[in-house]
């Protein structure tokens, strides 16, 4: 069984993942894997430097995120452009540490993957987990973890699919509004119904 793990920005996908992976299930995370494919090196680096110039790439060679961020910020051209380098980049990676998995005899992996939805990833898993807040409690965290104004916390949420929509695409819910405690026994509910 593939378990899709996604959420939105501070709602708590990552405290999740790693309860996942206390509990002994293996993760392919979606964020670690955008790093692996733009390693120092790999095709799609080169990809990326011919498109946007040595100005995205450090003296040391490696990529230098800041500087295209600059650059696919201000602009959806830029940014679609970028997405479809790395997209497919990233999708090849996480099927190629789910077939290492597999062949090393886990029944069970969770792939973590932030935007689930809107990159259309449903197809690569069995089952969609979501993890979800109220939007005040989202919008708290978010300034508390990030120090950002109440205007950049809202425009960060509302760059996402809103969660009522990832809720209604998933096949459980967890409800992280309270305690950590709250959360882990909704996991492991959850878990328990979907080994049985």
């Amino acid at each position: 069984m593939i378990i899709g793990l996604t959420g939105s920005i501070a709602s708590g996908k990552s405290t999740v993942s790693k309860m996942l992976k206390e509990l002994g299930y293996p993760i392919i995370d979606a964020d670690l894997v955008a790093r692996i494919v733009v390693e120092k090196g790999t095709e799609t680096l080169e990809a990326i430097k011919d498109i946007f110039g040595e100005v995205v790439i450090s003296k040391d060679g490696t990529l230098n995120r800041e500087k295209l961020g600059d650059i696919i910020f201000s602009s959806p051209h830029d940014r679609k452009q970028l997405n479809d380098i790395m997209h497919p980049a990233i999708r090849e990676e996480m099927l190629r540490q789910k077939d290492v998995l597999l062949q090393d005899g886990y029944n069970t992996i969770v792939m973590d993957i932030p935007l689930l939805f809107e990159s259309k990833l449903q197809s690569y898993v069995n089952k969609i987990l979501v993890v979800t807040v109220t939007e005040e409690t989202q919008l708290v965290r978010l300034m508390a973890r990030n120090n950002y104004s109440l205007e950049d916390a809202k425009a960060r949420i509302q760059s996402q699919l809103p969660l009522s929509i990832k809720e209604k695409g998933a096949d459980a819910v967890i409800y992280n509004n309270g305690t950590l405690e709250d959360t882990n026994e909704q996991l492991k509910k959850i878990l328990s119904i979907w080994d049985s």
